[in-house]
């Protein structure tokens, strides 16, 4: 599988925790978006929490979903 090229990446933080898989993050800008784990993080089991800082892969046909890929 190709990586996309078309993602955009920003940084920000989890404002809520609706459910254990969707994540509203509010992104620097003052956007808040739903967002939810990458496969990796899921697989190695990597926790998040309201508070955390994280980065999120946007795609440029959908701004509202991302999908949150590092944890700071």
């Amino acid at each position: 599988m190709a990586k996309e090229d078309n993602l955009i990446t920003c940084e920000g933080k989890v404002i809520a925790a609706p459910s254990h898989t969707i994540y509203k993050v509010a992104l620097g800008d003052g956007r808040e978006m739903l967002c939810y784990c990458s496969g990796r993080m899921r697989r190695n089991h990597i926790r998040i929490l309201v508070g955390d800082r994280v980065t999120v892969e946007v795609s440029a046909y959908d701004l509202h979903q991302g999908r949150i890929v590092f944890r700071h």
